[in-house]
């Protein structure tokens, strides 16, 4: 399988898209932004655009073997919409990249296999995915994430107080974002659902405050709250599965 179509050529679409060119892939990568197709044909992307929220047919893109699904948009309707014409194509194989606020904040490390916020869209959105027969699909939560040009430094400038201090931080590189989906691919890991983040856990305090003072900023501001809520995600599943080191694993050199 050598052609992958990228659904959403954002901060971490166009670099996924890149890394895939890079290995060899045939990559179509999507925009909703008409202006920025250009960025994508410069970078050896064949680029469409596309908004899953308006009722149009995209079978062009879809004409591919793989295809990843990167975008921010909760339309469970336009998700609908997009599985529909994912049936009609070519498509054999589904990544869908979700994150770990699916998972409430219990005070406990949290599984593959632990309950999720069924409030939130993005659950409906995995499940659209997960029971549909007609391919395959690979759900991939990723946590936080940061890396090039997005610094946790910059997430609270605004002088705003950063609420539960003593919490934990849940977080992923970019460049850990993208080798795990080249191993999901390369090992043929499909019918799965992934947890992916750091396995390291400073307190909201502790990561903040040092991500601050490494960029010349003062410690920013911390809410006092009286309830304490947590969660740490646990990535041994995808650890063990894909036999994957982290790249950046020390959150406090960042």
């Amino acid at each position: 399988m050598k052609d992958i179509s990228v659904l959403g050529c954002g901060w971490l679409g166009k670099e996924i898209s890149v890394s895939l060119l890079e290995d060899g892939f045939s990559v179509k990568g999507s925009t909703t932004s008409e202006t920025k197709i250009p960025e994508l044909e410069f970078l050896g992307i064949d680029a469409y655009r596309v908004d899953i929220s308006e009722n149009e047919e995209f079978d062009s893109f879809l004409d591919s073997d793989i295809l990843i699904v990167s975008i921010t948009s909760k339309d469970i309707d336009g998700f609908e919409n997009l599985m529909h014409q994912i049936q009609e194509s070519t498509i054999q194989k589904v990544l869908f990249i979700s994150s770990t606020s699916v998972y409430p904040s219990h005070n406990k490390i949290m599984t593959e296999e632990d309950e999720v916020n069924s409030n939130n869209p993005l659950v409906a959105i995995e499940h659209i995915f997960r029971e549909n027969t007609f391919f395959e699909t690979t759900i991939l939560r990723f946590a936080g994430l940061f890396g090039d040009g997005r610094h946790p430094s910059n997430w609270f400038k605004d002088g705003r107080k950063i609420p539960q201090p003593k919490g934990f931080v849940n977080m992923i590189h970019r460049d850990d974002c993208i080798e795990i989906i080249h191993e999901i691919i390369n090992q043929n890991c499909w019918n799965q659902t992934f947890n992916a983040c750091v396995d390291h856990h400073p307190t909201r305090r502790e990561f903040y405050s040092l991500a601050s003072l490494a960029k010349g900023l003062k410690i920013p501001e911390f809410e006092r709250n009286e309830s304490y809520k947590w969660k740490i995600i646990s990535s041994k599943k995808i650890i063990n599965t894909l036999n994957y080191d982290f790249i950046h694993q020390d959150l406090l050199n960042i």
